[in-house]
């Protein structure tokens, strides 16, 4: 991805997010069970939040969820508690360590250049969240995805082509630039949940991605959109739209499908 792309891009969702995110609700049904923990990669430490259903037993499907540029904040727990109420393990990761969280775009520009410059620096992070995550007893090890949102989105689908061992990864409304895929490294199907109205991620990046999976023969999906912006599965996305006047807008029936083709797809690859 082209430095000025990922710096217009990454602008975009700082700015939409500058007004306080909608009040999610903190109380889950009381069968759900969500814990901060903490891992490490290298000297860094992460703090993670990690959601279940403490009704089912035995090991279920982990699913990884990886924030915004800004950050792991409410918005990030409230889809982790989602998946759980689904019946999987998930775990909201804190991709930047140390739960730092961006207050301006300059900070946010700071936490997630780093990313974009050394692509494996997101691979060892998520690789420490993995292992994390398999020590749990709810855990089952074979059976692993990561979705992502915005910079998330970027960052799942550069994990699967940099050869992550996971079963499936989705993006959502994600940059679609980063390492060129090559066969002998992507083992995870994919699905890219992606707006017909993105003015940030183009049509021709759609095109151009899905050319080079069909180059090496990918398992993937795209799902588009109609009338889906940027960031449309947001709920704060139409008034921090209006307010910052950014094309980006919430899409009701588009979060609801992506959300409907991610449980579908989740469950095609973890066959259960």
């Amino acid at each position: 991805m082209k430095t000025n792309s990922v710096q217009t891009l990454l602008l975009s969702c700082i700015l939409m997010t500058q007004l306080a995110l909608p009040a999610f609700s903190k109380n889950p049904p009381s069968n759900i069970k969500e814990k901060m923990i903490s891992y490490k990669t290298g000297d860094v430490t992460s703090l993670a939040f990690v959601a279940y259903d403490a009704n089912i037993k035995g090991k279920r499907p982990v699913v990884l969820v990886v924030h915004e540029w800004w950050g792991l904040n409410e918005y990030t727990k409230m889809r982790a508690r989602k998946l759980a109420e689904l019946g999987y393990l998930a775990m909201a990761v804190d991709l930047f360590g140390n739960g730092k969280t961006a207050a301006n775009p300059k900070e946010a520009q700071e936490l997630t250049t780093p990313f974009y410059k050394d692509p494996q620096l997101a691979r060892k992070r998520l690789d420490a969240a993995e292992t994390k995550i398999r020590e749990f007893p709810e855990a089952d090890p074979a059976n692993i995805a990561a979705i992502g949102y915005c910079f998330g989105g970027f960052i799942v689908l550069n994990d699967a082509k940099l050869g992550a061992d996971l079963k499936g990864v989705v993006s959502f409304h994600g940059g679609l630039g980063g390492v060129t895929p090559d066969k002998n490294l992507l083992k995870a199907q994919i699905l890219v949940c992606h707006g017909g109205s993105d003015k940030f991620v183009s049509m021709n990046d759609l095109e151009t991605f899905k050319h080079q999976l069909d180059s090496i023969g990918a398992n993937y999906t795209v799902r588009v959109y109609a009338n889906a912006t940027h960031a449309f599965t947001n709920p704060e996305s139409t008034n921090n739209g209006k307010r910052f006047s950014m094309p980006i807008e919430y899409n009701a029936t588009a979060d609801k499908d992506s959300w409907d083709d991610m449980k579908a797809f989740l469950k095609k690859i973890f066959g259960k």
